[in-house]
Parts: structure tokens; C-alpha cells; sequence
């Protein structure tokens, strides 16, 4: 027997000048085999945002059970995972203690300007300690964007835009109020900053028993089995159980009623 040998026609995978694939789209293994297939053999790409990452505070340790006095850093570990799932990479990581007063400032000039975007743990709110509004305000001279979400956890997050057009963007230092915080402005900024769009949030009822906090949207971890989301317990300001055993996260506002739908955010972490 002869094999028969099936042909294609030229322009079979796509128009002739028509684009492939809209820009902001992922390369991955599919979109790379369409392309080659294609006839190219390099593609103009936008790379991941290149992401700082300052951990603030006098009080963390970072190896081992926490003293008394002391807390165990949670962030730092946390936070270079978070970033890659959101589209961006930790180029490094700095852990800046809160005194002297300058030593924010000191951190932020000495951040290679190949970053786009730094990132600052803690130091966000109003206390003695917290050095990132007093430095954006004054040396710092940047462009506020956000002061503060209408959320909790997480209500005192930043964002703005430094002189050389460097991005700064501060989440509180409880643990699970920063990632509540980084889902509400880290993602849309890096996803801004790679040139994809935002992805449309699905509504899902949510069920049993959920607080809600007036005037102020509740970032809840829930289980979510693709029909109904219900709350997950152990999701303090401070603790990441609850964000640990959950699918999503759930933006419940300050009017929801019971089983109604909300937006879901997936994953959680």
C-alpha cells in the first residue's frame, strides 16, 4: 500500500495579515506551536512586570517559632509565589527595619530602576513606625493613585507613581489584609502593566452565614464548587487558614443578602 499524503492549503491556520492571537494573550505551549506552524520564529512579546518586593518591620522574624515579642514574616514567603500567579516576577526581596526613619526612603532609591513596580509590606497606615505615606508625600514627591479601598481587610493600601515613572504600591502587614490587598490592586496593575485586560469576575450565590461590614466590601475566602460558594471560617486581618483551605475569594458588599450572587476571585492565593 501507498501511504496518501494529506495536504494543506496555504493559510489554512489562519487569513492572510490576519493576527493570530489579540495582543495581551498568553504564550503558551499552544500559541507557540500556531506560530511556528505559521511560518515565525520569534514573537515580539511584553515580559513580565519585573516586582521588588520591601518587607517592613522590626518586629519579624524569619527563620523558626516566633519569640515573645516577635512574629513570624509570612509575606515573604508568600509573596514571590502571589506575584508569579498574577503575571508578574520578584526580581528580590529586602527585609527594612522601621528604624531608623529614613530607612524606607533609604530602600526605595536603592531599588534598580530595571523594576516597575516596588512593593512595600506594613508601613502603610499612620503609626509612628509606618514611613511609606510620610516618604510618598514628601522626598518621595510621587503621584497618589489610590489611598486607601473602601475593603476590609485591607483598607490601607496604596498606589501611586514615583517621578521616574516606577509604580509603589503598599499592602498592610497583616498577612491575610495583604493578600486581600494584593488581589484588589496588585493584579489589575500588573495585568495593566503586561497588556491584558481585566478578566470579567463570575457571580456566584454565596451561601450560609457571612458578616458583612457597613460601607465597606468583605474579601471572604470561600469553597466554591463551581455552583454556590460558601464561607470558609479563619480569615482574620492576621491569619491565612481560612485562605489556605479556600478556592476563592469572594468580594461580598456592604448590602449583600443571603444566597444572592457576588464576584468571585480565583484562586485565592
Amino acid at each position: 500500500m501507498v501511504a496518501r499524503r494529506r495536504r494543506r492549503s496555504a493559510g489554512a491556520s489562519g487569513l492572510p495579515g490576519a493576527a493570530l492571537a489579540p495582543a495581551g494573550t498568553r504564550i503558551d505551549p499552544v500559541l507557540l506551536g500556531l506560530a511556528a506552524a505559521c511560518g515565525h520564529d520569534t514573537l515580539s512579546i511584553r515580559p513580565r512586570p519585573r516586582v521588588r518586593v520591601l518587607v517592613t518591620g522590626d518586629e519579624l522574624t524569619h527563620t523558626g517559632r516566633p519569640g515573645s515579642g516577635q512574629v513570624r514574616d509570612a509575606l515573604g514567603p508568600l509573596l514571590p509565589s502571589l506575584v508569579h500567579t498574577l503575571g508578574g516576577v520578584v526580581a528580590d526581596l529586602h527585609h527594612v527595619p522601621d528604624r531608623p526613619a529614613d530607612s524606607l526612603a533609604d530602600a526605595v532609591r536603592r531599588t534598580p530602576y530595571d523594576s516597575g513596580v516596588i512593593v512595600v509590606t506594613g508601613s502603610t497606615s499612620v503609626g509612628v513606625t509606618d514611613q511609606l505615606r510620610a516618604f510618598l508625600d514628601g522626598d518621595g514627591d510621587a503621584r497618589w493613585v489610590v489611598d486607601a479601598v473602601a475593603c476590609r481587610p485591607g483598607h490601607p493600601q496604596l498606589l501611586a507613581q514615583l517621578p521616574d515613572g516606577r509604580w509603589i504600591l503598599g499592602l498592610p502587614g497583616n498577612p491575610y489584609a495583604a493578600l486581600a490587598a494584593a488581589h484588589t490592586l496588585l493584579a489589575p496593575l500588573l495585568t495593566g502593566l503586561a497588556g491584558r485586560p481585566l478578566p470579567a469576575l463570575p457571580r456566584i450565590p454565596l451561601a450560609g452565614d457571612t458578616r458583612i461590614a457597613p460601607g465597606r466590601t468583605r474579601l471572604v475566602p470561600v469553597i466554591w464548587d463551581g455552583v454556590t460558594a460558601r464561607a470558609v471560617g479563619g480569615h482574620r486581618s492576621a491569619f491565612l487558614r481560612g485562605a489556605a483551605l479556600a478556592d476563592a475569594l469572594a468580594a461580598v458588599p456592604p448590602d449583600w443578602q443571603p444566597c444572592t450572587p457576588v464576584p468571585v476571585i480565583s484562586p485565592a492565593g
